[in-house]
């Protein structure tokens, strides 16, 4: 039986995000046999025989290359675990597509992102530490007209060019786009989160002022208990609300 295809997606994504260097000098290090045999299991699970059985081969190879170039099997590793990605992504409902953006691709990231911001009918929350004016300069406007934004950032580790971006958007939009900017005391936050109306919670691998720069990034959906508790948190964390209630 094969596996729930959202849950697929969602694990072989993962190990696109975290996938060591199979083609370092040897010994393949722990984190590596441990990452391959994730990658194994997850194949298994799925039934895809045709992928398991060349992962296997090139595993192989891989472990018999300790004097020899191990770049080709190392890359034949990364095709087939985006190989299955993209097959299980296919397979994944429409809202979970999308959710795994590769390093370098600002647009993909944007596009990921807006997806999720455009389904907002009331308020988006936006949890982020390290939040800077790109939350409001290019994320923010993805949500239509009308939605309240809301931002929660950490006291010290927010950058300096969140207050300036605050300020010229209320300037600008006014109450067509209410936004209230609020900061949590220092390490108090640790995920990164954008909940949307209260019933779709989604978190990020990476700060949004560089999604998916350097490595690549996902946004995953979370599971409930953190969606109910997130509205209370964030009251009970903020401790300078620059005048919103």
């Amino acid at each position: 039986m094969k596996m729930n295809p959202e849950a697929l997606y969602m694990q072989l994504g993962r190990l696109v995000a975290t996938m060591p260097n199979l083609a370092g000098a040897p010994p393949l290090l722990p984190n590596a046999l441990e990452w391959l045999g994730k990658l194994d299991a997850l194949l298994s699970a799925d039934n895809d025989t045709a992928n398991l059985v060349t992962l296997r081969a090139a595993v192989a190879i891989l472990n018999k290359a300790a004097y020899y170039d191990r770049s080709s099997p190392a890359q034949d590793i990364a095709i087939i675990l985006h190989r299955a990605l993209a097959a299980a992504e296919l397979r994944a409902p429409v809202s979970a597509q999308g959710s795994f953006i590769p390093a370098g691709n600002a647009f993909d990231a944007m596009a990921a992102i807006g997806k999720v911001l455009e389904t907002a009918k009331r308020d988006v929350l936006v949890v982020d530490p390290y939040m800077d004016e790109k939350a409001l300069t290019d994320f923010a406007p993805l949500a239509a007209a009308g939605v309240a934004i809301r931002l929660l950032a950490d006291d010290q580790d927010h950058k300096p060019t969140l207050r300036p971006a605050q300020q010229r958007w209320i300037a600008q939009y006014g109450t067509s786009r209410p936004l209230e900017v609020r900061l949590a005391a220092h390490r108090i936050l640790h995920d990164r989160l954008i909940i949307v109306d209260d019933t779709d919670a989604r978190i990020l691998t990476q700060s949004l002022n560089s999604f998916a720069t350097r490595s690549p990034a996902s946004i995953v959906r979370v599971d409930e208990e953190l969606l109910a508790n997130s509205g209370e948190n964030s009251d009970q964390m903020c401790i300078d609300c620059n005048g919103f209630p």
